[in-house]
């Protein structure tokens, strides 16, 4: 609040007669500068941390996958095991009503027809190979089905771990976005963007696959940046180069450091850009896709919308490049 132009002597003194002893001046509000800097700062640290909730959450994905292959297959497994048994146990039975063990032979031995007789030592013996095959069937199956079912537990327990690091990572950007939007109305600054919003026209020089890459995402230009977000509503950095990616016919990683890291043997010079490379920020908390013409376009943070913007005015130091 302001008390109008005192003199400078005059205020202090004043200040200090109206201040209780022991009591402290409220925190002057931050200026706008003041108010930037710490966006940016809030920004470089939830790009870190929603990365690190991409990389959980597709961990999560992936160990609940690998639960669902292998408890399929100790399922599969338990049937035929239960099958097996089922047959055993009728085997045996049939065992008994001809006569008790297949190695005796006596109950044949009373036949007077020599017929009968060759005719039951073979019954006899196809019977006594089909029970060895079926109690080795048995044996194998049974003995491996322990070891698929702790094989399907382990996955499942990493799968519950991956899953708490989800809810750790998605509850500590809920806060960072409370003091983003906080900051950025602060700013005058919050932009909510439109889900259905059908974007601009791709004009720049670029061609094959990579026209593609760049048609699909300028398309999405005015879209919401979504924290985890992979379209078609919104998008977080590396959720729109991998959706932009994938319509240009290159299947990328999830995160901005599995794009990097596959990246490895892809990487280009920052000064010999072509439309549709990969550019990464230091710390590699976010990524975009050079559009030509010194251009970029990207989902940048929490309150703003996909973009086009001059690489110039990017606003982050570069760490390098990758051409897909």
């Amino acid at each position: 609040m302001r008390l109008g132009r005192v003199p400078l002597a005059a205020g202090l003194v004043f200040g200090l007669v109206m201040t209780p002893v022991g009591g402290v001046l409220a925190d002057p509000k931050p200026t706008l500068a003041q108010a930037r800097a710490k966006l940016d700062k809030l920004n470089d640290k939830a790009d870190k941390v929603v990365d690190r909730y991409n990389t959980a959450t597709e961990k999560y994905k992936e160990a609940k996958a690998r639960y669902s292959r292998l408890n399929d297959t100790y399922k599969r497994k338990l049937a035929t095991v239960a099958d097996l048994r089922g047959e055993v146990v009728n085997m045996a039975v049939e065992t008994y009503k001809l006569g008790g063990d297949f190695s005796t032979l006596p109950t044949m031995m009373t036949s007077d027809d020599p017929a009968d007789l060759l005719y039951g030592m073979a019954l006899r013996g196809q019977l006594a190979q089909e029970r060895t095959q079926k109690l080795a069937a048995f044996d194998r199956a049974n003995r491996g089905l322990k070891a698929d079912r702790d094989r399907a537990e382990e996955a499942l327990a990493a799968a519950d771990k991956e899953r708490d690091a989800v809810k750790k990572d998605r509850a500590e950007i809920l806060d960072l976005i409370k003091d983003q939007k906080k900051l950025l109305d602060r700013l005058g600054a919050y932009k909510a963007g439109n889900p259905n919003s059908t974007g601009l026209k791709y004009t720049g020089p670029a061609s094959g696959n990579a026209a593609a890459v760049l048609r699909f995402a300028y398309a999405q230009v005015g879209k919401p940046y979504v924290f985890g977000g992979t379209g078609p509503g919104g998008y977080d950095c590396s959720g729109l180069t991998q959706a932009a990616w994938r319509a240009g016919g290159v299947s990328l990683p999830r995160t901005t450091w599995q794009q990097w890291s596959w990246g490895a043997s892809r990487k280009v010079s920052l000064n010999a850009l072509e439309p549709g490379d990969l550019i990464f920020s230091e710390g590699l908390g976010h990524v975009s896709i050079y559009a030509g013409g010194g251009k970029i376009v990207h989902a940048p943070q929490t309150g703003d919308v996909v973009k086009v913007v001059t690489l110039s005015s990017y606003g982050r130091r570069l760490v390098g490049a990758v051409r897909p």
